[in-house]
């Protein structure tokens, strides 16, 4: 028996749930939303060391670097989803914020047996995808033992990369290699050892906030509305005309016109309606202000 798994708060027998086999329906499911009600307290008390992440993450990503997930199982395909979400939502490339889970794609849709156990694969990784020192590495890791991430993070030090853990145990083998730890401890699972569960919701909360808030630093964000979004299908259009109703108080038609005239960017549009630019005065405007949309309608309308 490992000593170390055998001693992780994630490991342990959860005595609330020792029964749930005998429970109803009802009850069952309301045991497991009672464990549920415990992940947000949890995350709560890591936010000094997520603020830290973000600041590093903002100040790496304004300088031309990018950051990486990298993670196995559960913790792997957490971090694939969230970078997925990032072009979409923020218009960034998608080079920008990059997923990766032990044993490549495959794993992301069947469990690829013994690949978070090859420290040597991990640190490949890292020279396989072209991280640098202006980039930010985030391991990804439930128990802070899998020795796919603890290569992933120790190949990423070595080269002078910014490393940040996310683990759900203190202690953990990879804090040791990570510049910022963030470690929200949700207690046993309802299922003991099944980490998909609490352990996956925190590191999910987590990871929101990474990418979400460092994305408002950098300005892609217009008050609390996701101006850089790529209006790709019709949800997102709809989206977008919506969007410039509120940012800029005029109708659905003058939006949908504004929409059109801005190529479907929906920044511009709102820049163009708020100030009265052509898009190209407008496009350049934007750029001055490395697109930041507030900033660019105050200096227009003050000058």
């Amino acid at each position: 028996m490992n000593d170390y798994l055998a001693g992780l708060t994630t490991e342990a027998i959860n005595p609330d749930t020792l029964s749930i086999d005998e429970c109803t329906t009802e009850q069952m499911v309301q045991l497991m939303n009672q464990q549920d009600a415990l992940v947000p307290a949890a995350v709560a008390q890591e936010i000094p060391q997520i603020a830290k992440a973000v600041d590093i993450l903002h100040q790496r990503l304004s300088h031309g670097g990018k950051m990486f997930y990298i993670g196995a199982g559960t913790s792997g395909r957490l971090g694939v989803l969230d970078a997925s979400e990032c072009p979409p939502t923020f218009g960034t490339d998608p080079s920008l914020v990059q997923g990766y889970i032990a044993g490549g794609d495959t794993a992301l849709r069947n469990a690829v047996e013994g690949c978070e156990d090859n420290l040597e694969e991990g640190m490949s990784l890292i020279d396989s995808i072209g991280v640098t020192n202006k980039d930010v590495v985030i391991g990804i890791s439930a128990s802070g033992s899998a020795r796919f991430v603890i290569g992933a993070l120790t190949r990423a030090k070595e080269l002078g990369v910014t490393t940040i853990a996310v683990c759900n145990n203190k202690g953990s083998k990879i804090e040791p290699i990570a510049d910022v730890a963030i470690t929200p401890v949700v207690g046993p699972e309802v299922i003991s050892g099944s980490t998909r569960l609490k352990a996956g919701t925190a590191q999910k909360l987590v990871l929101n906030m990474l990418t979400t808030c460092t994305m408002v630093k950098l300005g892609k964000t217009y008050n609390n509305l996701m101006v850089d979004l790529k209006a790709s299908n019709l949800k997102l259009v709809d989206r977008s005309v919506r969007i410039i109703m509120r940012a800029t108080g005029v109708d659905a038609a003058t939006a949908s016109a504004a929409l059109e005239k801005a190529s479907m960017n929906c920044k511009l549009a709102i820049m163009m309606v708020k100030t009265g630019l052509e898009a190209s005065e407008a496009e350049q405007a934007l750029t001055q202000h490395d697109g930041r949309l507030k900033h660019a309608i105050h200096a227009q309308m003050s000058s």
